[in-house]
């Protein structure tokens, strides 16, 4: 029986040079192939496939009927990539959003809403993620898991609700782990060292060791430490050079008992920390530091002000256990995971709370206050799918399941500002700041807010499919049930001393149906129409206190938003033969109930509001071949044009963006690269391999009313420090377009051996990835920005 092998030189984009099996997967086992796609050796003959599980039963990339691109272990470590981040622009129609480590938005084929900022607990993903067979999501704070020893990560386009439910309206991203091999004793590890132009310096150690404890027994456990190189410097109280540094560290433990040829139980735990100094924030405007402040501050690329120093907290753990179970021509399989994460994005507020004691009258001591926010998040979450799926070779295939999910989640903002209560009573007499605390609020902090929430979901799913001969047809559907429950409750001078309970139900179903046509042996036609979905919600109350009349009277009616949903429709075609592979789609989406996300200006709030109607149109496409002996060459790319098919009245069409026509934030419309991999032999024992990427980002808008007014004219209002009140910033808030291109140069040895020299962003450009705003650009403005150029040496050895 043929043996299905992750490709080993998959040295580009996407479906690298693949060759189709001559015995189809669904001659094995689920529980074999599910192995095999995990664990075999890597191996260079002309036979070599890649194996993903999108389907939820193994198949190569080219058999699955709609679009997927599946990033191999080979294109990891050649693309020198520690983040996914690393790995997106080369995936057509997938963008990650870099708002630091542990904070990265995810979208695909231009499924977007507006940048999802820290203080938006209640907003859903877009995008599922998952490890393996465990959801990992979290809105904005989806973990940046590491990649050593992946065996692939997968980009699954389009809405997945049929078989990964709410959540994954734009598609799924997964990430799949080498397995533990029975009967193999195996390690590896890597060293790096790397620097940043004028930034500091980083590194990491990985190491992974997989140990035979017999015939039913595996043992596979990864670890690694990595130092992020800091490239912002600060200046103010808290002045400092690279603040942005930071560390990840992190491991997983798997160990796998199969005590026949039909079990496989494998339990595992996942545990990683991330901690940063600060953020990727360069500032064109800050209270403290601007072109109208005496003296004035003209702050320079990578640079910001900072009164206190920041910083970021992600203790992330995960422990799941993975069973299957073969019964002739049917396989059940069950997945219990349990998450539990601590975070802390911790936030020099002092120009956000500064602005606001300007605004009161406060003098100029209260104004310098450095004011802390913290942002706190508590997870638990319980998951647990059981599906059932057919193992035979005939022309019916399914799977039908189960799932439910258990998810506590507190969510508590603390503004601790020493001294603040002072200048209260001081200015608004004695007792006044007793006057507005509550239990919820603790001294010396202006604003604190409590937010727990109690999110339950079940579901049950299945997909059936039927083969014809040359045509095959699959149709699938989910049904979900869902029930979140949350509290608010908020204290202090800024807050309006909420005490609020608010429920929120949604079921629905939603259904997947799929035409694919084997055209000849080498090419395939596909048609697809699926449905997605996203759970809806309530909005947090807007800090009334803070807010102008205009901005309540404008933000303040939007309360409960409802479900988002989405029809995909699409038509594919897969090609692969002679060393050649095209894959080629073209999609369009309509989206009812798109969940927006606003900043609600001087309020210091933000809120999410539905709109009727939008639309993505677009065509994504990846290329590779093999042009000469040692030489590849890959093209991956998408164009997406994602508007508003609905228009608000005025004023809130001009305040939003809401209008048809305007763009959907976040995404660009045009996203490329280009590898090219020449690979030499240096003797018999060695090639050289010469990599060179080129990366191009078109524009973006980072919330949809950018693209009014634009560029836009900020009216700070804030007389301080030599500034009368009447002072402006001018910021063109389309994000420009930017090029990265990488080069890296290796040596490979036939004994486990490689050594390379990169450089990534070679002309040190400076990405804007987005811009925020605080108070409505009236306390700050400032970019997001990209990492410069990198140099850097690494080293891995097998063993």
């Amino acid at each position: 029986m043929k043996t299905i092998r992750p490709v080993s030189y998959a040295l580009f984009t996407g479906t690298a040079a693949i060759a189709l099996m001559a015995q189809p997967a669904a001659a094995q086992s689920a529980a074999e192939q599910t192995a095999q796609a995990a664990n075999q050796p890597e191996d260079e003959s002309d036979e070599d496939v890649i194996v993903v599980t999108a389907t939820k039963r193994a198949s190569t990339v080219q058999d699955v009927p709609f679009s997927i691109d599946a990033q191999t272990q080979k294109d990891i470590q050649r693309a020198n990539a520690s983040t996914v981040e690393d790995l997106s622009r080369n995936v057509a129609g997938l963008t990650i959003q870099n708002l630091g480590p542990g904070q990265s938005q995810v979208s695909v084929r231009g499924v977007s809403a507006g940048q999802v900022v820290r203080d938006q607990p209640g907003v859903k993903e877009q995008v599922g993620i998952y490890l393996d067979e465990s959801v990992i999501s979290l809105s904005l704070f989806t973990p940046d898991i590491d990649l050593y020893d992946l065996n692939r990560v997968e980009t699954l386009r389009g809405p997945q609700g049929t078989l990964f439910g709410s959540g994954s309206v734009g598609g799924t991203l997964r990430y799949i782990t080498n397995q533990p091999e029975i009967g193999v004793n195996e390690g590896s590890f890597e060293l790096n060292a790397n620097t940043v132009h004028e930034g500091g310096s980083g590194g990491h150690i990985k190491g992974m060791v997989n140990i035979d404890l017999g015939d039913t027994l595996a043992l596979r456990a990864v670890g690694y430490i990595q130092k992020f190189p800091g490239f912002i410097d600060a200046n103010g109280a808290a002045a400092g050079q690279d603040v942005n540094d930071g560390m990840r560290s992190g491991g997983r433990i798997a160990l796998t008992y199969e005590p026949t040829d039909t079990v496989r139980i494998t339990p595992r735990v996942v545990f990683q920390n991330i901690s940063t100094d600060g953020f990727n924030r360069q500032e064109v405007y800050n209270l403290y530091g601007n072109a109208f402040t005496d003296p004035p501050v003209n702050l320079p690329e990578r640079e910001q002000i900072l009164l206190l120093r920041e910083g970021f907290e992600d203790d992330f753990m995960l422990a799941d256990l993975t069973a299957s179970f073969e019964f002739g021509p049917v396989e059940l399989t069950s997945v219990t995971s349990y998450t539990n994460r601590d975070i802390l994005v911790s936030r020099d507020a002092s120009a956000l709370t500064g602005s606001v004691s300007v605004d009161l009258g406060y003098p100029r001591a209260a104004v310098l206050l450095p004011s802390n926010l913290r942002d706190t998040t508590d997870l638990t979450q319980w998951t647990q799918e059981l599906r059932l799926a057919s193992t035979g070779t005939g022309p019916l295939s399914w799977v039908v399941g189960g799932f439910y999910s258990d998810t506590d989640r507190l969510y508590q903002q603390r503004l601790p500002t020493p001294g603040y209560d002072a200048v209260t009573d001081a200015v608004l007499g004695a007792g006044t700041s007793a006057a507005v605390a509550n239990d919820v609020a603790p001294t010396d902090s202006p604003y604190a807010a409590d937010l727990p929430y109690d999110i339950k979901q079940t579901a049950v799913f299945g997909e059936v499919s039927y083969d014809f001969g040359n045509l095959t047809a699959t149709v699938g559907g989910r049904y979900y049930d869902f029930e979140e429950e949350r509290e608010f409750n908020s204290g202090g001078l800024f807050a309006n001393g909420d005490n609020a309970f608010d429920r929120t139900t949604s079921d629905g179903f939603t259904p997947r149906f799929i035409l694919s046509y084997d055209a000849t042996a080498d090419l395939t036609l596909n048609l697809q129409a699926s449905q997605g979905f996203r759970l809806g919600g309530v909005n947090d109350p807007l800090n009334v206190t803070l807010c102008s009349p205009e901005d309540e009277a404008l933000f303040g009616s939007f309360q409960s938003y409802d479900d988002e949903k989405l029809w995909n429709y699409e038509a594919g075609v897969k090609y692969q033969a002679g060393g050649i592979t095209f894959n080629a789609a073209a999609f369009h989406t309509e989206i009812s109930n798109l969940q927006v996300t606003l900043d609600a200006g001087s309020c210091s709030s933000r809120v999410v509001f539905n709109v009727d109607d939008a639309h993505t149109t677009g065509i994504e496409a990846e290329f590779s071949a093999n042009l000469m002996d040692g030489f590849d060459i890959s093209v991956a790319g998408s164009y997406i044009n994602a508007e508003f098919d609905s228009t608000l009245p005025e004023p809130l069409a001009t305040a939003t963006g809401i209008r048809e026509g305007n763009r959907l934030p976040t995404v660009p419309k045009f996203q490329m690269a280009a590898t090219a991999t020449y690979v030499t032999p240096v003797n018999s024992r060695a090639d050289a391999v010469l990599t060179a990427t080129f990366q191009h980002v078109g524009s973006r808008y980072t919330q949809p009313a950018d693209q009014e007014n634009n560029p836009r004219t900020f009216a700070h209002g804030l007389p301080f420090n030599g500034q009368d009140g009447t002072e402006t910033t001018t910021v063109d808030l389309l994000l420009p377009s930017y090029q990265l291109f990488d080069l890296s140069a290796g040596i490979e040895f036939d004994h486990g051996l490689d050594l390379v020299v990169y450089v990534k962003n070679v002309f040190d450009e400076n990405a804007l990835l987005s811009f925020d705003r605080e108070r409505g650009g009236r306390a700050r403005l400032a970019y997001t920005v990209g990492t410069p150029r990198t140099i850097g040496i690494t080293l891995r050895k097998d063993f």
